[in-house]
């Protein structure tokens, strides 16, 4: 008789069980409507947090304070966050009509605004995977605070250490201070967050601004009063959910407007009619692709397209990237930017009106219909918000006579930024099914873009299975080795894919919305690899080496199109 071992379980059997405590706390305190981060409600979340480790929170579970971690969570939120006891997460409620200023943070479109010295509004119009992200981002916020505070009490939680007292001298009366005073305050720094002068001051470097050099200091010291006033006084910090977003997440209410407004345009210009073809991407890459070189053909260097868009890609060449716009609005290109909510602004591009022999581009692949294709190129989705955003948009259209309008929808091409697990930053993923992290979900499809069409592009180009997470500041190098090692064979992983192939499933053969043999096409290009040490999310941005990445996908997309 054979007996079954108990095997202990692996760090990533650890995580994947941390991950699915995450996912359902958060959505718990969701419906309950409100919460302490730092208090019993929110225990549940902290520790899961800590147990998962995720990368791009490095030192998260060590006693000295994680920076990098500190830097993204920053970019990612509102100005004056750390300032406020208390954060609501609401609907679009009206307060962009009101006397509040609109905080948008640099690194995620968002409005927020500041209520007073305590509260902080944030608008969650882009479904759930918005609001996993804004309380991970808080949750990591609310732990590192009470490091500090750990770090600054003395005397059982009664006084505070010397260099606690000099930082609190220089935030609270705004000083200005000299080369030589910035040096002490940040070697005081190094000492209250258990880090090196060096690390310290890179930290300094990277949050200050042009009218605030001393944002670092600022920070710091209200995180670290907060989270005193928590331990000492009990003043706890508080997140609420606005009963009007409980009320409308789920629904589709921000998605079907913004489909609308699409469809209303296309019906508005005589378009709804013509073969339509769906990409997701950026703002510039297609726009760039189709009418850049008609407009400034003598930038281009020894024939080489790409060093025309590494040229508009660089801030300084404004006025290029305007006689780009200028053209295209001349010449098809229709511009609707979103007041819905969905912060998904929409390029629709008439390819009738396109002097296609001043282009790289020739009409082959269309060329047996008797009209040209109509683009309609979407901005980058959220997360859930992919699914919402794109069921929408594949419903059929109802004009005010009343005529149902079937889009007739040839294909979808998705292009965005994800997360490698072999390769490097720029690197190209063409996957072949997307897997929905936390379940067995699977979606394979026929990618009509191959790894073969990117040989000899100037990149690396990996092929497999993406894997599609619920948010890209949840994961750690246990879990993402065990998706790249085993059977599933992962090549990267991104927060939409899977959410994009649910709507075009159910539409295409399912509810019967656009014809069954839509074609699609995947590509992404990474931002970042989360097994390599350095190279997170958090360690910044591709740069002008995602350029190249961007406009080859771009440009193979829009190859089989035409």
């Amino acid at each position: 008789m054979e007996h079954t071992k108990i095997v202990s379980r692996t760090r990533a059997q650890e995580s994947s069980s941390a991950i699915e405590r995450l996912y359902i706390s958060m959505r718990h305190l969701f419906s309950r409507g409100f919460y302490k981060p730092m208090g019993i409600s929110g225990d549940t979340l902290r520790q899961s947090l800590l147990l998962l480790r995720p990368e791009i929170y490095g030192s998260i579970a060590e006693e000295k304070v994680e920076l990098n971690g500190l830097i993204y969570v920053i970019e990612r939120l509102p100005f004056g966050i750390e300032e406020c006891r208390f954060i609501n997460l609401t609907s679009d409620e009206g307060y962009s009509n009101s006397h509040f200023k609109v905080i948008i943070p640099p690194k995620r479109r968002r409005n927020c605004f500041r209520i007073d010295k305590d509260q902080m509004n944030i608008e969650v119009t882009r479904g759930r995977s918005e609001i996993y992200d804004i309380l991970t981002h808080l949750t990591f916020l609310f732990i590192e605070s009470h490091k500090i505070a750990n770090k600054v009490l003395i005397n059982e939680e009664k006084d505070t250490i010397r260099e606690w007292k000099k930082l609190e001298n220089v935030v609270l009366h705004n000083k200005k201070l000299s080369k030589d005073e910035r040096d002490i305050m940040l070697a005081h720094m190094a000492s209250i967050l258990g880090r090196t002068f060096a690390e310290t001051q890179a930290v300094h470097l990277e949050l200050s601004e042009k009218n605030n050099e001393d944002r670092f200091f600022q920070i710091i010291y209200w995180l670290g009063h907060l989270a005193i006033q928590e331990k000492v006084h009990n003043l706890k910090r508080t997140i609420n959910f606005s009963p009007v977003l409980r009320e409308r997440i789920g629904h589709h209410i921000y998605g079907e407007m913004w489909a609308n407004n699409i469809k209303d345009v296309l019906h508005e210009n005589n378009l709804i009619e013509r073969p339509i073809h769906i990409i997701s991407a950026n703002m510039h890459s297609v726009m760039n692709s189709i009418y850049a070189p008609s407009v400034l053909p003598n930038q281009i260097i020894d024939n080489d397209i790409i060093s025309l868009f590494e040229l508009l890609s660089k801030d300084d060449n404004e006025d290029l990237r305007k006689q780009v716009k200028e053209y295209a609005s001349k010449n098809g290109l229709t511009y609707i930017k979103d007041t819905s909510g969905t912060n998904i602004n929409v390029q629709i591009i008439d390819t009738e009106k396109v002097a296609f022999d001043t282009t790289q581009f020739k009409i082959e692949n269309s060329i047996e219909h008797e009209e040209k294709p109509v683009l309609i190129v979407m901005d980058y989705a959220f997360g859930e918000q992919a699914y919402e955003t794109m069921d929408e948009l594949l419903k059929p259209y109802i004009c005010k006579k009343g005529k149902k309008h079937h889009l007739n929808v040839e294909s979808v091409s998705i292009m965005g930024k994800a997360g490698i697990l072999e390769g490097g930053k720029g690197d190209i993923m063409i996957p072949s099914s997307h897997i929905f992290e936390g379940t067995a979900d699977n979606y394979p499809f026929k990618n009509q873009l191959k790894k073969k069409h990117f040989e000899d592009c100037g990149v690396g180009v990996y092929s497999g299975a993406m894997v599609t997470v619920l948010g890209t500041s949840l994961q750690n190098k246990d879990i993402l080795k065990f998706f790249h090692d085993s059977t599933w064979k992962v090549t990267g992983l991104e927060m939409e894919g899977a959410h994009y192939q649910k709507a075009i499933q159910a539409a295409a053969k399912i509810r019967g919305n656009i014809s069954s043999k839509v074609k699609v096409r995947y590509a992404y290009y990474a931002s970042d690899n989360p097994l390599k040490t350095g190279s997170t999310l958090a360690s910044g941005g591709l740069g002008t080496s995602g350029v190249l990445p961007t406009y080859v996908i771009t440009q193979k997309i829009l190859e089989q199109i035409f």
